[in-house]
């Protein structure tokens, strides 16, 4: 049977990233997106109530954090803990599943942020080539 473009059985799930009705396609997206990845390695770091994670997630919007934050709740990869207190608090913290993307998204964060230096001297080159034409 085949579903989302993707070949299943009964005994095996598998999904493909590359096939566009993929629904991993989205939850990729998610988490690879600029403020998806910022919002899972800033959760990396514990528990953080929504103005708390704004401030560490330099440069999102109230807007964007929110939107970002049911995503990645919707996935399965954020849990939000609202406390019926006066006024309200709610804290968000990464579930296991979220936790284990973090870790592999901060090694790659880590490596970006490692191998800067060459990334903008790249830049540089090309930018003086393409200047020259």
């Amino acid at each position: 049977m085949e579903e989302y473009g993707v070949s299943m059985d009964s005994t095996d799930m598998a999904y493909d990233v590359f096939s566009r009705q993929c629904p991993s396609r989205g939850t990729l997206e998610h988490v690879t997106g600029r403020w998806g990845a910022l919002t899972l390695g800033a959760l990396h770091d514990g528990t953080f109530r929504f103005n708390e994670l704004r401030r560490r997630v330099d440069g999102v919007s109230e807007k964007m954090l929110s939107q970002t934050l049911h995503a990645l709740e919707r996935d399965g990869l954020v849990r939000r803990d609202a406390q019926p207190t006066n006024p309200p608090r709610v804290d968000y913290e990464l579930t296991p599943l979220g936790r284990e993307i973090a870790d592999r998204l901060l090694t790659l964060i880590r490596f970006v942020e490692g191998r800067q230096d060459e990334v903008l001297q790249a830049q540089e080159r090309y930018d003086a080539t393409r200047g020259a034409r």
